[in-house]
């Protein structure tokens, strides 16, 4: 087909020399056709890494299902009540092993806690400052601008205590892993029997929904394993959805004030646009529409 249209152009510029016939993208048609070819193996052999890779992904690790949270609107607020059910499984069970180090005690007042109530929690913990005149390290009360201690001085007593592995900082955690409170409430409620051929070490656990499936946390939470101090009933799921609520807000501590600045600056944008609206129909409409003409002297 190429050679026949390379033949008709030819013929017509003999026939019709002053017309400008362009038919060389036609003739090039051989030339597109490996190329184009060339572009499918590339996006062939790619595609199929990406099969592999999620194939391999779906053998090592069980994918979260989508939990309908409530703060997930688009004006949803946290569940207060939750937070603080949250921060007693935290204080409770989850610092025994895991650090917040970047959660100071002030940042509790108006959200879980009372002004007093997060004073008493500061009060309650020893903190190593210094040094005094003396060159001395020494211990002190807690105060509302101090960071909720570590439960280990460092990393190396963390791993010894744990069986070499090392528990991370749950300030954070919720926005350092992919879907996170999917993740996290899965995790927290998806240990099980170890499947055939699943070989585990001392220490280890098997949860279907952490990398590899071997995990160095048991499982910590379970029916009934703490009592909230408004009487909710601390079921293994709603322990779970308290913690990740908690996690949350730590992770996002302006997650409420960004809904509101949400809900005022749409309200200020619609009496904006309102207005613009108005003065564009009523005021300007005619003076966008009249002409000016020049009528010389007569």
């Amino acid at each position: 087909m190429a050679s026949q249209l390379c033949g008709i152009r030819a013929t017509l510029r003999r026939k019709f020399p002053t017309i400008g016939w362009r038919f060389a993208p036609f003739c090039k048609l051989k030339r597109l056709r490996g190329c184009f070819g060339l572009a499918l193996g590339v996006l062939g052999a790619f595609g199929g890494q990406i099969y592999a890779s999620d194939v391999s992904a779906l053998i090592d690790v069980l994918r979260p299902p989508s939990y309908p949270w409530d703060f997930n609107g688009i004006i949803a607020t946290l569940d207060h009540a939750s937070i603080r059910r949250g921060w007693e499984v935290y204080k409770t069970v989850c610092s025994e092993c895991h650090s917040a180090k970047y959660l100071a005690f002030r940042e509790l007042i108006g959200v879980t806690h009372t002004e007093q109530e997060a004073k008493a929690l500061a009060e309650a913990v020893e903190i190593k400052d210094g040094p005094d005149e003396n060159g001395e390290m020494f211990t002190r009360p807690g105060r509302l601008s101090d960071c909720i201690p570590p439960p280990f001085p460092n990393e190396e007593a963390a791993r010894a205590a744990n069986n070499g592995a090392f528990p991370p900082d749950l300030t954070y955690v919720i926005n350092a892993r992919h879907d996170g409170q999917n993740y996290l409430f899965s995790l927290l409620t998806g240990w099980s029997d170890p499947p055939a051929g699943v070989t585990l070490e001392d220490g280890q656990s098997f949860n279907a929904y952490f990398p590899g499936g071997a995990i160095g946390m048991g499982q910590i939470i379970d029916d009934g394993a703490i009592e909230f101090e408004d009487g909710t009933y601390a079921s293994q799921s709603q322990i779970a959805k308290d913690v990740v609520t908690f996690l949350t807000w730590t992770a996002n501590p302006e997650f409420d004030t960004r809904k509101l600045w949400l809900i005022k600056s749409t309200g200020i944008l619609l009496i904006l646009l309102i207005s613009v609206s108005y003065l564009t129909r009523f005021k300007f409409s005619s003076l966008k529409s009249r002409k000016i003409y020049y009528l010389p002297r007569k």
